[in-house]
């Protein structure tokens, strides 16, 4: 039977009507877009031939990726130096090019949410690849002309799962507010500039002859959403926040990181990592549909929903497929973010959330029906997982901002960006895109004994063969 304190516990568990609401994103990818071509000239630029170096070539054309954003070509100054930027030159470009798109992704959303920076009560940050202080967060805020009294928090050490890390923490933000009868209107920035550790990296592969994959994986972006707690003018959702679920996968730490290092930032990451975080999405979305006992009675399984899942390589996102019975059709936004933009970090998430809500993505939902209620997820070092469960507005019309690129200067004195890039994408069949992605796992076995049959660590699958590390 069961006791009182059980039932006051699994009580508490529960999320009632929380009166949260998305109102606004906005996402800003830089101007540049890197084929795997741009590897391949580093690469013989500036190291010797090697076994590691050739392995990592040869992943980098099987990744299912096509192009990844960036701040800069190839031919970019910080990439081209006789040795890896220090972390003190990578903050300075982080600080100068990066907060200008995080400024971008920020005005995009308050234009969407129809609010102006004044109206903001809160401004929630993440990011993996700086460690400024004062944080970015601070920039963004003189950048967009915030002026009023805000709360901030920067969350840091949380690397992929930023995103939904930092929208969980916003909604808690927001709840305290609404419990003391105050409007919140909570900015959330996500800012990540990867492309310059590509040397830091590409060092480490060199000298120790390691495999290290996240060269090939890591994009550029800044995303924005504002998080509204309802009190106050009414405004119309995008996605309503209905409930989320934080857990650490125990005895993990060792598994998923991402080191200092006087040369920026070294991932860790460890074969185990696909698997790890398979096996911890079913109970967690399990776990998370107990606490929301007032969704339609219809939703009981991972296919009755669309998923925004954060893409942090084919396998992570093949294994969920897998492991909740969906298809990818469910996962199409993240599929779609990760073919043509690469693994963004903490940016990704609400990308993914963006793009999911466009119409060529809603003409590709399983069966012709778009889902109106969204899982979110995404994993983090810890190893963390982060999930959400939100309700699509499918009425809600999408108000883009049109930059004119005062806001993202060129990376260098050749680069002739204007700075923007377009929210406009254009047809895709993201159907046979990810068939290519599935196909290259076998491809990429096939092409390793081919070309280095001696090499560690290879496979008969994707997985084995990049040793479970895109993790992050």
């Amino acid at each position: 039977m069961e006791s009182i304190a059980d039932t006051q516990d699994a009580t508490s568990k529960r999320f009632g009507t929380l009166n949260l609401s998305i109102i606004g994103m906005g996402t800003e990818y830089p101007p540049f877009s890197l084929d795997s071509t741009a590897l391949d000239i580093l690469t013989k630029r500036h190291y010797p031939e090697s076994p590691a170096m050739t392995k990592i070539r040869v992943i980098n054309n099987y990744t299912g990726i096509d192009t990844r954003s960036a701040i800069g070509t190839v031919d970019h100054p910080m990439a081209n130096m006789d040795r890896a930027p220090t972390i003190g030159e990578l903050c300075e470009v982080f600080l100068k090019d990066g907060v200008a798109l995080a400024v971008t992704a920020a005005r995009k959303a308050l234009h969407e949410a129809q609010l102006s920076p004044a109206d903001i009560t809160h401004v929630v940050s993440t990011t993996c690849t700086n460690s400024a202080n004062p944080g970015f967060d601070h920039y963004v805020c003189k950048g967009l002309g915030i002026t009023q009294p805000v709360e901030k928090v920067l969350l840091h050490g949380i690397g992929c799962s930023g995103g939904l890390a930092s929208l969980r923490t916003a909604a808690n933000l927001a709840l305290g507010s609404s419990f003391m009868g105050r409007k919140a209107r909570i900015l959330v920035v996500a800012l990540e500039i990867s492309s310059l550790l590509v040397r830091s990296e590409l060092d480490s592969i060199n000298e120790l002859q390691e495999t290290r994959i996240g060269v090939t994986l890591f994009s550029d972006c800044a995303s924005a959403c504002i998080l509204s707690n309802g009190v106050g003018e009414q405004a119309e959702p995008l996605y309503e926040l209905l409930g989320w679920e934080h857990k650490i996968i125990p005895d993990t730490e060792q598994d998923l990181g991402f080191d200092v290092d006087p040369l920026g930032w070294k991932v860790v990451l460890s074969p185990r990592v696909p698997k790890l975080t398979a096996a911890v999405v079913p109970s967690t979305f399990t776990d998370l549909l107990s606490t929301l006992p007032d969704l339609p009675p219809n939703l009981k399984e991972a296919a009755d929903f669309d998923w925004a899942l954060h893409p942090g390589g084919a396998t992570i996102l093949s294994g969920v497929e897998r492991a909740m019975s969906i298809s990818a059709e469910h996962m199409r936004a993240s599929y779609d973010t990760y073919i043509k933009h690469g693994n963004s970090s903490s940016a990704t998430i609400f990308s993914v959330m963006d793009r999911m809500r466009q119409k060529d993505m809603d003409e590709l939902a399983p069966g012709g029906k778009v889902k109106d209620f969204v899982v979110g997820a995404a994993f983090g070092p810890g190893i963390s997982i982060e999930m959400c469960i939100m309700k699509r507005n499918l009425n809600h019309v999408r108000r883009t901002l049109v930059t004119t690129g005062e806001v993202t200067p060129p990376m260098t004195e050749t680069d002739p960006s204007d700075g923007s890039r377009s929210d406009a994408e254009g047809e895709v069949d993201l159907e046979k895109e990810v068939e290519t992605v599935k196909k290259k796992g076998e491809e990429l076995s096939q092409k390793l004994e081919m070309v280095h049959p001696d090499l560690p660590e290879q496979g008969d699958s994707l997985t084995d063969a990049l040793g479970g590390v895109e993790l992050d």
